[in-house]
């Protein structure tokens, strides 16, 4: 674990070097907490896994600058550490190429439709054409295979599936199916139903919350939805980093306008996926984005 952390931290800072950023304090995401690293913060957690996996979660100022938070093991996030510029940066989606369970790279959606792999300190160009997708984010691999599926989702509100490869690069894409354009926020990161499957969960326009139980298999890769609660308007950010707490389920992050974090603690079970939300930092709505 030390190690993971001192390598992400000098990327993060080789990064902010080269774009002319400095490490800097930044929103209380630690309130109950005095480290950042889950070693050291929770050293009987679960060690991750594809299902429950341990990603940091990356913040982008309307500057674009880039803030990583590491999970602290509790059920929250530690100081934000580094800092660095992407421009012109549109969104982006956390991966595990190798499906160890912890994080190993971000692909970034460009405003002019390229799409980059920023992984072990280098970036590299996937591809261009992405400018008809609103969002990308990674749950895992859909199909049981060895690499996980990058999602997006068109302006028609038709679904597409990408397999990523070793190097990063992705196969052809494969349609899920239409009608996603009923929901304002789709994400997803490993198991929420307690079969190591990799699960998503949507939120409509009038402020449900939908889980889509994941079937492994890529011809029809998510079950019929099942209704998880409503009220979810309360937020305008759902984000999907794994296990937070390091008790061996994935976990929901959710901000609210007023720019207040919270975390659904995942349950593994399918009727009632979440617990109670709890708070874990404020000052989050100085991002334009969370993933």
């Amino acid at each position: 674990m030390l190690a993971r952390v001192a390598a992400v931290a000098a990327a993060v800072t080789v990064a902010a070097m080269a774009a002319g950023t400095a490490v800097a304090d930044g929103p209380d995401a630690s309130r109950s907490t005095k480290n950042g690293t889950r070693g050291a913060a929770a050293a009987g957690a679960v060690l991750p896994t594809p299902a429950a996996p341990d990603y940091f979660l990356s913040g982008i100022l309307p500057s674009e600058q880039m803030y990583v938070y590491m999970n602290d093991g509790k059920g929250g996030f530690g100081p934000r550490s580094g800092a660095y510029v992407w421009k012109p940066f549109k969104h982006g989606a956390s991966i595990d190429l190798e499906m160890t369970g912890r994080q190993d790279g971000a692909y970034h959606v460009m405003d002019d439709g390229m799409l980059n792999l920023w992984r072990h300190g280098a970036l590299k160009r996937v591809g261009g054409g992405w400018s008809p997708y609103d969002g990308v984010f990674v749950p895992g691999a859909l199909g049981g295979v060895k690499h996980p599926d990058l999602l997006a989702r068109d302006k028609q509100g038709v679904r597409w599936r990408w397999q990523t490869r070793t190097d990063g690069s992705l196969a052809p894409r494969k349609q899920i199916g239409g009608g996603w354009q009923q929901y304002s926020q789709i994400t997803g990161l490993g198991d929420r139903t307690g079969d190591a499957k990799p699960d998503i969960v949507a939120r409509d326009t009038q402020g449900v919350l939908w889980l889509y139980k994941g079937t492994v298999d890529l011809r029809r890769p998510f079950a019929a939805r099942a209704r998880v609660g409503g009220g979810w308007n309360q937020f305008n950010k759902l984000v999907s980093t794994g296990d937070v707490d390091g008790d061996g389920h994935s976990d929901l992050v959710a901000r609210d306008t007023k720019g207040d974090l919270y975390l659904y603690k995942g349950t593994g079970k399918a009727a009632a996926p979440f617990k109670a939300k709890a708070r874990v930092g404020y000052g989050f709505n100085m991002y334009r984005d969370l993933f």
